[in-house]
């Protein structure tokens, strides 16, 4: 997938002088996942109209957008894309907009993104960014400086100290935990593992999207990988059904917990997890309590 990561000047011209566009006279900012749309809409408060595509309890790779929603993408004075290769179901869209002189940000690759190790996707850059509070932080910093003309210092300051404060609860929380081995439904926790020492020993889907689909084999080398390694929690996401990871534990021979987290998509407002604040802490209180029983 080819990367653009926005020149800022040139953004900043266009969003200072696009007041006018629009019903409500304010610029417009589309952005592909619900996570990075929480995030930007906290950073821009009422100065601009931020439109969401992903719907909660969707998954990145795969969710879908509808020709008026695709227009409005085209027409925006600002794209936030995570990418990474993460959006696969608007990818279309995304380069539509792009050939058609979209101003877009893609918040992963200025990230410092690390790269899948095994499984399908081996030596790819992984997007699930979001799941290291710190590399937030820059995505939050790359959102406050493209909008910079809109005096948003303030709301993404209060913001920043949110994601710092949330990055020590996450330390506090997880520093009892002894045997840090993860396996999840499929490899989305990169970056969590990276930040706080745990250790991917595999996944149910070895794979980073969960387009992919495992083998026979697959299943029986990770049942074999858990009992070797005394897995006795598998953590799957909250919008993909659990039955092969629990086909997975019944392989494996020994009792496993079958966890649900948010761990691609934001829930609905009655959730858990409405924010990527209450996520990761959803997210952190489940880990931890699943890995030290």
């Amino acid at each position: 997938m080819k990367r653009t990561v926005l020149l800022i000047l040139p953004l900043l011209a266009v969003l200072a002088g696009c007041a006018d566009a629009g019903a409500s006279g304010k610029p417009t900012i589309v952005v592909t996942t619900n996570i990075l749309g929480d995030i930007a809409s906290n950073i821009v408060g009422d100065k601009a109209d931020v439109v969401v595509l992903m719907p909660p309890n969707s998954d990145p790779h795969s969710f879908e957008i509808s020709a008026s929603e695709a227009a409005r993408v085209e027409s925006a004075d600002l794209l936030i894309a995570n990418g990474l290769g993460l959006e696969e179901g608007v990818t279309k869209t995304i380069e539509a907009a792009r050939s058609n002189g979209t101003e877009i940000l893609e918040i992963g690759p200025g990230v410092d993104p690390i790269r899948y190790e095994g499984g399908q996707s081996s030596g790819a850059d992984d997007p699930h960014i979001w799941t290291d509070p710190q590399r937030m932080r820059t995505a939050a910093l790359m959102i406050r400086n493209a909008l910079d003309s809109m005096d948003v210092d303030a709301a993404a300051a209060e913001y920043d100290s949110k994601l710092v404060a949330l990055d020590g609860r996450l330390r506090e929380r997880f520093a009892p935990i002894e045997n840090r081995k993860l396996v999840t439904n499929h490899h989305v926790f990169g970056y969590l593992a990276d930040r706080y020492g745990f250790e991917v020993v595999g996944a149910v889907i070895p794979s980073g999207t969960t387009l992919a689909s495992p083998s026979a084999s697959d299943l029986a080398d990770l049942a074999s990988t858990v009992r070797d390694a005394g897995v006795r929690t598998i953590f799957v996401d909250s919008s993909q059904p659990d039955r092969l990871a629990q086909v997975m534990a019944s392989e494996a021979g020994v009792s496993i917990d079958v966890v649900k987290l948010f761990t691609e998509s934001l829930g609905d407002e009655n959730s858990e997890a409405s924010t990527y604040l209450d996520m990761m802490e959803f997210n952190s209180k489940a880990i931890a309590a699943g890995l030290v029983r």
